[in-house]
């Protein structure tokens, strides 16, 4: 019973911070689950409940259904409050990621070594990560401004131009290093969907048809990439593991580079507006989360 129970809060504080990352661009909800230490158990799930046996789908869906209980309680408080505050505290959540990633790409490595070592000529695979999400940082981004979404706006063009965005942002929010939110900004979309999400929750349905486009869109993302994600994990984990700490790496790039994404765009993060206080919380709640990780661990070898 106690060990249950330590799962199920286990899982909600993973899905609920892999939520807050994926609802804010610079760091992908994959991530998070890669961070601690449950993104190949994720990736598996989410590919058996779509092509998995019977019993693999029922473990699956139990999994996904825990961890989606903290994914949606931590993506509505980031639509209703997150969002309104963002702009105004961009350096401080950029501060805040800065810390995530800085004190998470150590224990990445740790937990990987097995995987890394004697393979350093992979490291190649780690540049390639780094200058994909550079080169996707470095697109410029519409405002998001001048797309509506409300049902009385919608077209043909623009069902299409939603599903084809969310099926290619779902992929890099199951991505470690590329934030869904980032691509979302670049596609002209972040701040129609958020605002539409926000709309929803307050009993605005006129924004309900494209939440289904982009929802249909985010499953057909998944079906299509996920199998592929598990299947390079699979067979070629060194240098997947590589690409991902890479992502990582240039994820950096993207936190520093988000503010020029905003609506109004504001400048980069430089040492002016670095948060040295919201950096260290960051920290904090990294090596929390993973110092709870290793007592859940140990509790289940005790076991």
């Amino acid at each position: 019973m106690i060990k249950n129970l330590k799962e199920w809060i286990l899982n909600f504080i993973n899905g609920f911070c892999m939520a807050l990352a994926d609802s804010v661009p610079g760091v992908s909800g994959g991530t998070v689950a890669f961070i601690l230490g449950f993104y190949d158990k994720f990736i598996g799930s989410l590919d058996s409940l779509f092509r998995g046996k019977m019993e693999e789908k029922k473990s699956a869906l139990l999994f996904l259904i825990k961890l989606g209980i903290g994914w949606a309680c931590g993506f509505i408080i980031a639509a209703l409050v997150l969002g309104s505050i963002f702009n105004e505290q961009i350096y401080n959540i950029s501060s805040l990621f800065i810390g995530f990633i800085i004190f998470a790409i150590p224990i990445v490595i740790y937990e990987e070594r097995e995987a890394l070592k004697k393979n350093y000529l992979n490291v190649i695979f780690a540049l390639i990560g780094i200058v994909f999400v550079v080169a996707i940082t470095l697109l410029n981004p519409a405002s998001g401004q001048g797309i509506s979404v409300h049902v009385d706006n919608l077209s043909i063009g623009l069902i299409a131009y939603v599903f084809f965005a969310a099926m290619i942002a779902i992929s890099a929010m199951v991505l470690p290093g590329i934030s869904g939110s980032t691509l979302l900004l670049i596609f002209g979309l972040y701040v129609p969907i958020m605002s539409a999400v926000k709309e929803f929750f307050h009993m605005n349905f006129s924004y309900f048809p494209i939440l289904c486009v982009f929802g249909l869109g985010v499953i057909t993302g998944i079906v299509l990439f996920v199998g592929l994600i598990r299947k390079a994990l699979e067979n070629f984990r060194p240098q997947t593991i590589y690409v991902i700490i890479g992502m990582m790496i240039g994820s950096l790039f993207s936190i520093v580079m988000g503010p020029t994404t905003l609506e109004v765009p504001q400048t980069a993060m430089n040492f002016s507006t670095f948060n040295i206080l919201f950096f260290i919380i960051g920290g904090v709640i990294i090596i929390g989360l993973q110092a709870f990780k290793m007592f859940l661990n140990n509790d289940k070898g005790n076991n």
